[in-house]
């Protein structure tokens, strides 16, 4: 009985030892000017090029915590770009969760169920921004430290305002299927519009023009947000 709880105790010292050893050699490392691999929190050997699949300890195959410094769209593997393929963006989604929900953590220990929890949110929100032009672009913006408050009116004229206006009142009065169908495609065909647009800004570079844009996408939206509770039962 003592010899299994000296091996357990011996056990829990070489882990220790080795995190030490680990924290050693980062802080000599980072003295020196060297660049730092990052470690694994379970068994604290690098990761480096080995890592593998990226989200899992490629020595002990521990589940690591989410990188604060990566973009979403690193993380669905796709380009830094307005126009995205949606159909990978799926496909990218489901593999990530196949491997990181938290379904499959449950019998993991309580540092592994939170890092899965982490990861399941930050992929959820990954795939829902990149989903939409709209928040998609209004992340493309973020990302080069530009961003559009709510209730901003970045530019729109008071003709654009006007046309919002009239928009909207033509589906307050819609009370037929017919009405309600040609104020969406109104809006529809102006959602294609912006999106065009807006794929030309960014790739022009024009953050400007697309903020501009964007704002004034927002707009129809929240029409379109509108014109779904519509036809929701209540």
């Amino acid at each position: 009985m003592w010899s299994c709880r000296a091996r357990s105790l011996l056990c829990v010292w070489e882990v220790r030892l080795a995190r030490f050893l680990g924290r050693s050699l980062l802080s000599s490392n980072a003295a020196s000017g060297k660049s730092i691999e990052p470690q694994c929190w379970n068994c604290g050997r690098a990761m480096g090029a080995g890592r593998g699949d990226e989200f899992f300890c490629a020595h002990c195959r521990a589940l690591q915590p989410p990188d604060p410094t990566r973009d979403y769209f690193s993380l669905m593997n796709c380009n830094q770009s307005f126009r995205v393929d949606i159909r990978k963006l799926q496909q990218r989604y489901q593999q990530l969760q196949r491997l990181i929900h938290p379904d499959f953590f449950s019998q993991k220990s309580q540092t592994e169920k939170r890092f899965s929890e982490k990861h399941s949110t930050l992929v959820n929100d990954a795939y829902k921004t990149l989903q939409a032009p709209l928040s998609r672009g209004l992340y493309l913006l973020k990302l080069q430290g530009i961003e559009i408050p709510e209730g901003t009116d970045y530019r729109t004229d008071s003709q654009f305002l006007v046309e919002i206006m009239e928009i909207n009142e033509k589906l307050a009065d819609a009370q037929s299927e017919a009405a309600m169908e040609e104020v969406e495609a109104t809006v529809r065909a102006k959602q294609k519009e912006f999106t065009d647009n807006i794929n030309r800004a960014f790739e022009q570079g024009d953050f400007e023009k697309a903020k501009e844009l964007l704002t004034k996408m927002r707009y129809f939206s929240n029409i379109e947000e509108k014109i779904k509770l519509s036809k929701t039962p209540l």
